[in-house]
């Protein structure tokens, strides 16, 4: 679990460059998200505490002081801290320009990690963005101008980073991430993965639980589920057409695998994550600054 304050921004006014979400969470010992991708940029900074990012069979440890980069579309896990759990904020931004500014600031896909000095300066920036919260002509300005803000501290502070626990490249993992990521939703078996790999499935097992401490199985349905999670929160579609695209062909399957993962059933996780986020809002409204940090 995670306690967290969020803004996010549906209609955005600016083509080239905008802010599409921002947040900050305190989290739970062993809080994950993921496996997931997701279609925009987000830049996450750690205020406090530790935990580990991990993009394919790449895994960084983080604390305070340090940041990290998600791109769109990568399937990225990552975890709070046993024992110091950390706390985060959090920018999403989109736009035909974005990864220009994502590479301004010297981030790319070979540089996903940095540190910056100035990390109250980003607290205060985030927290002032949270308070805007209506989609009035003022305040996307507002917004646009408090992103812009943020990436002028990114980019005169962000020191470059590689600190990776492994750096061997596994091809068999590196297409197992790749196909799972494009075939989930078509059903997608372990058995069929095996195949397209041309490896039996105890190998392709201890592949995954070496670089990835999952199992094939268990990866497959984490990912799907975080997929799931996602909809139920940003569209009005039936948990019926939700399990048949996140490759389940049985909504009974799909209910009881959500429930595993999440502790709630679809329906209870979408009426309490949008009550939850309607009141994370009003909070803001009232009193941003109030947050765990």
């Amino acid at each position: 679990m995670e306690d967290s304050y969020v803004l996010q921004l549906l209609e955005p006014k600016f083509k080239e460059f905008h802010l599409c979400f921002c947040g900050f969470a305190q989290c739970e010992p062993l809080h994950s998200y993921g496996p997931a991708s997701r279609p925009n940029y987000i830049v996450h900074y750690i205020m406090d505490g530790k935990g580990i990012y991990q993009v394919g069979e790449k895994k960084y440890k983080l604390s305070k002081g340090q940041g990290f980069l998600i791109e769109p579309e990568e399937l990225t896990f990552y975890q709070a801290d046993q024992e110091e759990p950390w706390s985060y904020l959090w920018v999403g931004v989109g736009g035909t320009g974005a990864k220009k500014f994502i590479q301004d600031i010297g981030l790319n896909s070979q540089q996903r990690i940095f540190r910056c000095a100035d990390g109250e300066k980003l607290n205060e920036i985030v927290m002032d963005m949270m308070k805007h919260t209506r989609s009035t002509v003022s305040d996307l300005y507002y917004l646009q101008g408090k992103l812009y803000e943020l990436f002028s501290v990114l980019a005169s502070d962000v020191v470059i980073e590689e600190l990776m626990e492994e750096n061997k490249e596994n091809r068999y993992i590196q297409e197992a991430v790749t196909y799972i990521r494009n075939h989930y939703a078509a059903g997608l078996t372990v058995e069929e993965l095996a195949g397209y790999l041309g490896v039996n499935r105890s190998y392709l097992y201890t592949l995954f639980k070496n670089k990835l401490q999952l199992s094939p199985k268990e990866f497959l349905t984490k990912f799907r589920i975080s997929r799931a999670r996602e909809q139920l929160i940003l569209t009005e579609e039936s948990v019926e057409n939700i399990a048949v695209a996140c490759g389940y062909h049985s909504t009974l399957v799909f209910t009881k695998n959500f429930k595993q993962e999440t502790g709630m059933t679809p329906t209870e996780f979408r009426k309490t994550n949008r009550q939850a986020a309607k009141d994370r809002l009003l909070m803001n409204q009232k009193s941003p600054g109030t947050g765990k940090n």
